[in-house]
Formats: C-alpha cells, sequence, structure tokens
C-alpha cells in the first residue's frame, strides 16, 4: 500500500525504530518530517532518504517534553507539507532497577517522554489527522501488556499509551483518524544503553526483533485509508517459553 506523497512525522527518529520507520514510510513514497533532539543525526538520515528514495524530509529538533516545542513541531510540519496525514508517536525512554532505589528525576524523566510528550504531540496532530483523514501509530510495549518486574515505571508509562491510544481511538474513529498500537518485545536497538549493555550487544542478529520488522508493521498500519488496525504485537517466535 503506497505512502505516495502523504505528509509524516516521526519523533524519536533518530536511531532505532524510528530511523527504521522513516526508511520505511519513505520506501513508501511519504514525505517524511523528522523529530528528535540529535539534529546531526537526523540530517544524516534525512540525506540518505533523499538520496535513496527521492522524497522530500524536513529535519525538526524537537525535545517532546517541551510543550511548546512540540506545538511548533506539528505547525511547522503543516507549513512545510500543505497538511499532515501521518503521526507516528515513537519517542520513549526506558529506565529499570528497583523502585525503591529509582531517583525522582529518573521517574520524571520517564513520565516527561513517554506520557506528557505522547500527549503533546497528539493532541496538536489530531485537529490536522481529521483533516485528512490520516493515521496517528503509537509505539506501545509488550510491558505495556504485561508486568514488567525489572522496570515498573516504564511498564506503567506503556500501559498508560496503550489506554490513551485505544481511548483516542474511541473519540476519534467518526471523524476518519485511524489510530493502532505497534507493541515491540526485545528489539535490536541501543535501548538499555544507559544502564549498560544496549539490545545490540545483548542479542545476536536474529534472536530478537530488528527495528525493520517493527517499522514494517508501522508503514503497514500508516497506510490504511479506510480501516484502521488496531493493534499489532511484533516480538520473538520463543517469547513465552517457559512460561
Amino acid at each position: 500500500m503506497s505512502l505516495e506523497d502523504s505528509a509524516t512525522v516521526v519523533t524519536g527518529a533518530s536511531a532505532g525504530i524510528g530511523e527504521a520507520t522513516a526508511h520505511e514510510l519513505a520506501s513508501r513514497g511519504a514525505r517524511v518530517a523528522l523529530a528528535a533532539r540529535s539534529e546531526d543525526h537526523l540530517e544524516s538520515i534525512a540525506a540518505e532518504l533523499e538520496a535513496e528514495y527521492g522524497v522530500e524530509t524536513l529535519v525538526v529538533p524537537t525535545d517532546v517534553r517541551d510543550e511548546s516545542a512540540v506545538e511548533s513541531l506539528i505547525e511547522t510540519v503543516v507549513d512545510a507539507f500543505g497538511g499532515l496525514d501521518v503521526l507516528v508517536n515513537n519517542a520513549g525512554l526506558g529506565r529499570g532497577g528497583e523502585v525503591a532505589d529509582l531517583s525522582t528525576e529518573e521517574y520524571r524523566t520517564m513520565m516527561d517522554t513517554n506520557v506528557d510528550g505522547t500527549f503533546f504531540a497528539t493532541r496538536a496532530a489530531l485537529p490536522h489527522l481529521s483533516a485528512s483523514a490520516g493515521n496517528l501509530i503509537f509505539v506501545g510495549s509488550f510491558a505495556g501488556q504485561y508486568p514488567r518486574p525489572s522496570n515498573p515505571v516504564y511498564a506503567a508509562t506503556k500501559w498508560w499509551v496503550r489506554g490513551f491510544a485505544h481511548s483516542v481511538e474511541a473519540q476519534v474513529g467518526a471523524d476518519g483518524v485511524g489510530v493502532t498500537v505497534v507493541n515491540p518485545t526485545e528489539v535490536r536497538t541501543e535501548f538499555g544503553s544507559e544502564e549498560g549493555d544496549a539490545f545490540t550487544e545483548r542479542f545476536e542478529p536474529g534472536e530478537v526483533s530488528e527495528p525493520a520488522e517493527i517499522a514494517d508493521a508501522i508503514g503497514f498500519a500508516a497506510a490504511q485509508n479506510h480501516s484502521t488496525v488496531h493493534e499489532i504485537d511484533v516480538y520473538r517466535r520463543d517469547k513465552f517459553e517457559g512460561w
């Protein structure tokens, strides 16, 4: 299914799932706005997209924790692309460890990024997605469906994302907006690098999901123009071994 000339935004686009999603959307013909804090990485990715797919790109350095910055992101994209067809809420942050040992700063950072950032972007984008009958996509997590003793606060933020997304789906479906939650488990990205080995180092290729596999699911949801893809779970095939 083509996304030819669609106006799309990917948050957290500088690496991992976000970077792979930018490539997936561009491969389907979409114009892609890349949002994250790392401008250098975004510029490099944008150049790759333009060279490989011949699509229009837009780099908008954005910290999703900053309400005004997120509003400016959506306004900038709408002005540049003439509207908005797809928002991928991908920006997220995880911290593990015992709750008793988790600092208030670590707690706030996860809440501000995963909860507030998702809300700010969704709120700013919805009027434009309603106008285009577009698609709103949330990158959730296996941790948002099942208890996660290794990182309870991160899991709680993803339970919030999932509940928010499905409730928004119920609210705006009549306006023609499709809403999807994509739930990965372990993905070979830099996730976890702040606390030790990143998933790219912890898992061998083929042992868990690759970013492109999650991006493929996102691309499928983004290309819907009538139905909505309610939820997609993507996880390694032995995930439930021993449960």
